[in-house]
């Protein structure tokens, strides 16, 4: 049996569902190709609305336990990890109910199955069905990566699926990795009272953030209790017996080993393409396995574009749904701007959290842009100190000579949040003193941009005064 289509979409994700309704608003019919046990992508059932709801919780919990800092007396709460999994629940279900009605809602051929490449216009079902379609996008997300070190296969490790529905809060546990997803779940068990060791391959957390930023992360997770050990080299995992594992590692020149019921694998995530037959069609991928896309997203075939986690570089869904209307964009022939990630903007969800938009100071150099940096901490400012939130800084890097600003930092309270406010200034090539034209009240917690903003105003006017 075979069907035509204008447009086939394998994975009905976040990128793979901005696509088709992309695509279907220009008129073009869609076959949206998804044999995932519940419909709704990484996003909604794995992934940011459920952690974010735990980290909340937590961090709700956390405050609650110090409330002798704001003057309360009287108990001191304790995690409910069944009533925090009900809320959870309750939240994604909206979520995914709502996407779910979406995929099924008529607008899209919706084929509950996996699909694997005869060629380029063609995609075979795991019921024997045939998709034909001028154009393809591939939007398959991304799996759990397990790194080839010996006998870590083979141990009964947890991922942050099993971490995120928790019916018991283990009493010790050992996380692998010292990216995004280690660090906000290491925390969410840390917190509801796990005494957690975390085993990081790399010197510092969030290698892909500032080092103030990470530095600054790590003291608060220390001061909280967490046991970090980085720059490890993992050597072996053995099974012990049936609840024991053992990991075998060095760390600052010696051999240690460390047990534990409950191993936390956040190694990082690989893309999830292994079964599409990729070989068939000719489509290069990168070192990494992600599909080697260009600005437009099409692959080295170009009627075959990719898409969200598989595609990369950056694994996150605002960037998942931007890549995957343009792509569908490009499809139908329409005008649209290429994909660039000089305005990316990326958020951490511990706590404190951490934020980056724009081009850090690095890239600014590697670059040869002249540019002025200024920066101002948290512990220094009023509001954050009236709320106990002092770990912390924000910094502002704008053109030397313009002043328009080109990245912006932030890490401490709601970092998320008030990122936002450079996030637009770099989108729209603001100044510095354009910035400085804006009412920042007091007190509050985005005020704090002013002074490394009035910093910078008054070095860069001092500057064109020399000239």
């Amino acid at each position: 049996m075979v069907q035509n289509f204008d447009l086939i979409i394998l994975g009905g994700g976040s990128a793979g569902y901005a696509a088709a309704r992309t695509f279907h608003e220009y008129g073009g019919s869609v076959a949206l190709v998804d044999g995932a046990d519940e419909l709704g992508g990484l996003c909604i059932l794995r992934g940011c609305m459920p952690s974010k709801t735990l980290i909340y919780s937590a961090e709700m919990l956390h405050l609650a336990q110090k409330g002798s800092i704001f003057g309360f007396v009287g108990e001191t709460p304790e995690a409910n990890i069944e009533a925090m999994h009900a809320r959870k629940k309750e939240v994604i279900a909206e979520f995914a109910d709502y996407r779910k009605e979406q995929l099924e809602d008529g607008r899209f051929s919706l084929f509950r199955h996996y699909g694997q490449f005869v060629d380029a216009q063609t995609v075979r079902l795991g019921d024997g069905t045939t998709l034909c379609a001028d154009k393809i996008i591939i939007s398959t997300g991304s799996r759990v990566k397990v790194p080839d070190i010996p006998g870590l296969s083979d141990v009964t490790y947890k991922t942050s699926d099993e971490v995120l529905d928790l019916k018991v809060v283990p009493s010790e546990c050992v996380v692998l990795g010292g990216g995004v997803v280690a660090c906000e779940l290491a925390q969410f068990l840390s917190r509801v009272g796990s005494r957690v060791t975390l085993l990081q391959r790399s010197p510092h957390l969030l290698k892909e953030f500032p080092n103030e930023a990470s530095r600054t992360l790590e003291n608060a997770l220390e001061l909280e209790g967490l046991d970090l050990q980085l720059g490890v080299n993992f050597r072996s995992f053995s099974q012990i017996d049936k609840e024991n594992i053992e990991v075998l590692y060095e760390h600052q020149g010696q051999e240690k080993k460390i047990q534990t019921t409950f191993l936390f694998l956040a190694l990082g995530r690989e893309p999830a393409t292994q079964s599409l037959n990729l070989g068939n069609v000719g489509i290069n991928l990168l070192p990494s396995g992600h599909v080697q896309t260009n600005s437009f997203q099409q692959t080295s075939c170009p009627d075959v574009y990719a898409a969200g986690d598989c595609a990369g570089p950056h694994e996150i869904v605002h960037i998942a749904i931007k890549q995957g209307e343009t792509a569908a964009l490009h499809a139908t022939g329409q005008k649209v701007r290429p994909i660039q990630y000089d305005y990316l903007l990326s958020v951490v969800f511990t706590d404190p959290q951490l934020a980056i938009v724009g081009l850090n100071p690095s890239e600014l150099k590697k670059r040869k842009i002249e540019f002025l940096s200024a920066s101002f901490p948290f512990d220094d400012h009023g509001k954050s100190i009236l709320m106990d939130a002092k770990y912390g800084y924000v910094a502002v890097h704008a053109d030397k000579k313009t002043g328009v600003v080109l990245g912006a930092e932030c890490t401490g309270k709601d970092a998320g949040e008030l990122i936002h406010s450079l996030s637009i200034a770099v989108g729209l090539k603001a100044t510095v003193h354009d910035l400085l034209n804006a009412d920042w009240y007091h007190p509050t917690l985005s005020e704090i941009w002013t002074y490394p903003l009035e910093d910078l105003a008054e070095e860069i006017i001092l500057t064109d005064q020399k000239k």
